[in-house]
């Protein structure tokens, strides 16, 4: 018997198009391996088990079906978008118990492509931290289920790194994919602003969150973000030589990258420069206000979100990070910080075509219940551990985590690979050539 879990989306797809297995043979194998195991990771809020297998049924019966890129492909979905006749819960219990009447754009695109939602996946209160944990549970690291899955994104990574399914949608507002991404040593991207639907809470946390996709593959990282943005990213290998720039520091002042990540870096840089790149350390000109810009927003954006909602019902944590944020929205939102960053690091975008850098500057804090602790713990314990994702959800330009060996934990390290707008083939095509010099295991072994 063929064994579903654990192979690609990819794979699945062209298996279920033709013919080969059935959609509700693969659904199946996935929700035992969930019933069987997340238990110990945490990452699903809410499984549809008897949903799931009705719709493979259906999806079966589907006259395209041999025309569908994700054909039969269980699908993880992070819980604060919408998945009709379910309700979206945002990790809190301040949020309406109320199932959406429609999927949200990005979910809605992803199932007429074929796949099949098995679940909703954990988030922090109103994804706002860097670990996921709350009323709902823990999200676990499958690598070693002693450390955090990272946030906010973090169910919906847990979900791909222990097989439970081959991919999953997440949104990334100030590193929310590539953290958890880095942690569990998964493929994503964050898109360019205007790439893929957002519709993400109210207002995007002023445009700089962004639905991407969770995978083990380049490819199927390429497959989905093909689906949820309705335009081919194809294989750009015929790009040719690129100016790569890479960077081992963090931009933020005081915060430092421990050595297991600036030396994935320096072995990156040495493999791309193998392949042919021009590669060359340098800079990026990030301003020493950055650090306060990024917590502005942040807050900001949470005090948007946690608007309307019964504040007794909301953590401590929570409470206080929107109560920082309302004194900086008037400010946000007339703010021009952004265009300026912008405007700043444009030249430097100018001459080289990538950026390299860590993922992370150090490993993942503990799993624990973070959500029972004071603002400023988990504010510093974020900060900490990743410092070098937020500039890009300001500049509102495409980043990704790649896996790039690991950790002396047994824990997967990462590298971040990042582009100016519109140059999302570019990155992936640096990902995959990553991914061919230095393959990585695809998922955790964890029975």
């Amino acid at each position: 018997m063929t064994s579903w879990a654990g192979r690609t989306a990819a794979d699945i797809a062209a298996a279920v198009r033709e013919k080969r297995v059935a959609p509700r043979e693969v659904v199946a194998e996935h929700l035992d391996r969930i019933a069987r195991l997340d238990g110990r990771i945490g990452a699903f809020r809410k499984v549809r088990a008897e949903a799931a297998l009705a719709e493979a049924d259906e999806l079966a019966a589907r006259a395209d079906i041999a025309e569908l890129p994700l054909a039969g492909v269980p699908l993880a979905v992070k819980d604060n978008l919408a998945v009709r006749g379910e309700a979206h819960l945002d990790g809190s219990a301040a949020t309406p118990d109320t199932p959406a009447g429609a999927d949200h754009a990005t979910v809605a695109r992803l199932r007429a492509a074929g796949a099949v939602v098995v679940g909703l996946t954990n988030v922090p209160e109103l994804c706002v931290f860097g670990t996921t944990d709350g009323i709902h549970g823990i999200s676990r690291n499958p690598w070693d289920t002693r450390r955090s899955a990272g946030g906010s994104s973090g169910g919906s990574a847990a979900a791909v790194a222990a097989g439970l399914t081959p991919i999953a949608l997440g949104n990334d507002g100030m590193g929310s994919l590539r953290i958890p991404a880095a942690n569990c040593g998964l493929v994503t991207i964050k898109p360019g602003f205007g790439v893929v639907p957002a519709g993400i809470g109210n207002g995007d946390w002023f445009g700089m969150s962004e639905n991407g996709p969770l995978a083990t593959s380049v490819e199927d990282v390429r497959l989905m973000l093909a689906v949820l943005a309705g335009t081919e990213f194809e294989d750009s290998a015929r790009e040719g030589t690129l100016r790569i720039a890479v960077s081992r520091r963090s931009p933020l002042i005081g915060t430092t990258v421990t050595r297991p990540y600036t030396n994935a870096v320096a072995e990156a840089a040495g493999l791309l420069a193998g392949a042919g790149h021009q590669v060359r350390r340098a800079e990026p000109p990030y301003p020493a206000s950055i650090g306060v810009t990024a917590l502005r927003h942040w807050t900001a954006g949470t005090a948007v979100d946690a608007a309307g909602l019964d504040p007794a019902l909301l953590t401590r944590r929570t409470r206080v990070h929107a109560a920082i944020g309302r004194r900086f929205l008037s400010g946000v939102r007339t703010s021009d910080s952004r265009d300026r960053l912008r405007e700043r690091l444009t030249p430097f975008f100018a001459e080289y075509d990538v950026l390299l850098t860590p993922a992370l500057a150090r490993r993942a804090p503990r799993a624990a219940a973070w959500h029972e602790r004071g603002w400023l713990s988990n504010a510093l314990a974020g900060s900490n551990y990743s410092p070098l994702t937020p500039a890009w959800n300001l500049t509102g330009w495409p980043a990704m985590s790649v896996p790039f060996g690991m950790l002396p934990s047994g824990t997967p390290c990462a590298v971040q690979l990042v582009g100016r707008p519109g140059s999302e083939a570019v990155l992936l095509a640096v990902a995959r050539t990553l991914e061919t010099l230095r393959p990585w295991q695809r998922t955790a072994s964890v029975g």
